[in-house]
């Protein structure tokens, strides 16, 4: 099974947006696939930032109930694409070990909204679906032509 990862900072706006997001698209495009979001930093543990949750919910997204979590062993161990929000995330990845092919910057790279206004956040979300659309092109390209490499590591 194709296991990934979706990774930012605080796991409280982008990558819990981008996974939810997924969920979403991969359906569309019938990818089968598990997936998660961690937290290269920090840990709000009150939850998703309330402006994520309003700019998901105007797109018929609920992810008020995310709990923001850090990146774990396990995940280093299952995970066979890491979709990274920056260019410091995939550094540090790799720095932990993780090799440079399995890691995906989103859209070039995606703007950290965190303590910003709705217009922000809505202009992240939109960025991030775009970006999350043509990840799923790629995907099931790769899946189609059998590209994609999964290891057996349920």
């Amino acid at each position: 099974m194709l296991h990934i990862l979706f990774v930012c900072t605080g796991n409280t706006c982008r990558s819990p947006m981008a996974m939810a997001i997924y969920e979403v698209k991969s359906r569309e495009y019938g990818i089968s696939s598990i997936f998660s979001s961690a937290a290269l930093g920090l840990i709000n543990e009150e939850g998703v930032s309330k402006n994520a949750e309003i700019v998901c919910n105007e797109i018929g997204i609920d992810i008020a109930h995310h709990k923001p979590r850090p990146i774990r062993e396990r995940d280093i161990k299952i995970t066979n694409i890491y979709v990274v929000m920056t260019q410091t995330h995939a550094e540090t990845l790799m720095m932990i070990g993780v090799p440079k092919e399995k890691i995906y910057i989103l859209g070039g790279g995606v703007p950290d909204p965190y303590g910003s206004d709705i217009a922000t956040y809505r202009k992240c979300r939109l960025f991030i679906e775009k970006s999350i659309d043509e990840f799923c092109q790629i995907l099931r390209k790769k899946i189609d032509n059998g590209t994609l490499k999964v290891d057996s590591n349920d």
